[in-house]
């Protein structure tokens, strides 16, 4: 698992990269295409509208205003060139050019146009639409002139004036994009997708490892734990059955009491794993009524007391609190001081008498334990994950301390379902501290 996961990611990620290059590469070339199609469009615009206005009808001859006109006068009238931008209006020109670009599907392409005539080599517009003059000066902008030259063999050949029809469309690129917009934004939206689907199966892979990690310790520490009260019962029974340990009562009583404590070693650590269950499926029913915090601080330390004093520990108590007084579960609320002190024991430097300091205060409407150690501490990585069901810090192959990794996980738990707030601050080779914050019971 370790060296294929690596594999699948790496694979997985070349994958996405090749696909967002192939739909960029894949867009270049539609705007690239696009851009051709629509200045292939607007030359064929031009030349349609060009084309129709060069061959417009000529006016007729002028009439002869006197009897007394002669041949030369009439052919010099009707000789004259004539203008196409005399011929329509402004709007008329605007007509034909718009329903050319409505002919090729490109309703929503804005435009500006002109019809301007040669004179001494410069271009003079004789008409021309509202915004010509500012985006024909735009270099941004593309223009496309057409000659307004009648066709070979018509009646207007040779009689009209150099003129030219322009057309100018805005930044090509703006048009093309606009036009691109859904295709870009259904690529964008499916790169989202394949993002979000590499993230999610990085992440439950990553979770599916932890997962597996998990269940192996547990198993281990599950095997270890009851492994050796069955083998002190197992012990236990061999020696009740030899004959000497039968005809004498105090170690019958001993062995028996042997096997009473293993066993209901055992039954605890099946309730821890079935409380934590429980918890995690928010199936416990939590008996709430008010309870000074104060006394069950008291019981339970007593209780360590003798432990404690085997291992040549000391234990320092300082309930400043004013007001004790929560409404919680006291079975819970036991069992959670019991936890955290149990910790304080368990992980004890070697050869050094464990020390356990516990502070209460109070506000208002918070009150507060502090519960301090001076066993081996936790780094940081360890802090950040200790509230976790089943984690314990890794110590190699080395089996030094005992439980499932399901103490702590218990404790955050109770101290959610009473509401309450639980921080754990610790450096490593001195020590852990337990600041646990619940509301005291309104009066």
């Amino acid at each position: 698992m370790k060296r294929i996961f690596p594999i699948i990611v790496v694979l997985i990620a070349l994958s996405l990269i090749g696909s967002i290059w192939i739909q960029v590469d894949w867009l270049q070339k539609m705007l690239l295409l696009r851009e051709e199609h629509v200045k292939e469009e607007v030359n064929n615009v031009a030349a349609f509208v060009g084309q129709e206005l060069a061959n417009s009808n000529i006016p007729a001859a002028p009439k002869q205003k006197s009897p007394f006109s002669t041949l030369d006068d009439f052919l010099s009238d009707y000789s004259k060139p004539y203008s196409i931008a005399q011929l329509y209006t402004s709007q008329e020109i605007y007509d034909m050019i718009r329903k050319a670009f409505d002919m090729r599907k490109m309703e929503d392409i804005p435009f500006e146009f002109a019809i301007a005539t040669l004179r001494n080599g410069v271009l003079q517009n004789e008409r021309r639409s509202a915004n010509f003059e500012e985006w024909y000066s735009d270099n941004t902008n593309y223009p496309y002139l057409y000659p307004l030259v009648p066709a070979s063999g018509t009646a207007a050949e040779n009689l009209s004036a150099n003129e030219f029809l322009i057309i100018v469309i805005p930044n090509i690129n703006d048009v093309v994009h606009k036009d691109m917009r859904p295709r870009i934004a259904s690529s964008i939206l499916f790169t989202l997708i394949i993002f979000t689907a590499f993230f999610l199966t990085v992440r439950t892979m990553l979770r599916q490892k932890k997962l597996s990690e998990i269940k192996n310790d547990f198993i281990n520490n599950m095997t270890h734990e009851f492994k050796t009260p069955i083998a002190t019962i197992s012990l236990a029974v061999d020696a009740l059955r030899n004959e000497k340990v039968q005809q004498d009562p105090k170690k019958m009583s001993y062995f028996s009491e042997i096997i009473k404590e293993e066993n209901q070693r055992m039954n605890r650590q099946v309730e821890t794993i079935l409380r934590a269950a429980l918890l995690e499926k928010q199936e416990i029913q939590l008996n709430l009524k008010p309870l000074h915090v104060h006394q069950i601080v008291t019981d339970v330390a007593d209780n360590f007391m003798l432990r404690l004093q085997e291992k040549g520990g000391t234990m320092e108590m300082k309930l400043n609190a004013t007001n004790d007084l929560i409404e919680a579960d006291e079975v819970h609320i036991s069992n959670l001081i019991n936890n955290l002190m149990d910790n304080a024991v368990k992980y004890a430097k070697d050869n050094v008498p464990p020390k356990i300091c516990i502070f209460t205060s109070s506000t208002e409407k918070k009150f507060f334990i502090r519960i301090e150690d001076n066993g081996i501490g936790m780094n940081r990585e360890t802090v950040k994950r200790i509230f976790e069901r089943f984690y314990r810090a890794h110590t190699g192959n080395i089996h030094n301390v005992k439980g499932f990794g399901l103490g702590l996980s218990y404790v955050k738990s109770v101290v959610d379902a009473h509401d309450g707030n639980i921080k754990a601050e610790s450096t490593l080779g001195k020590g852990s501290v337990f600041t646990i914050e619940f509301n005291l019971k309104k009066v």
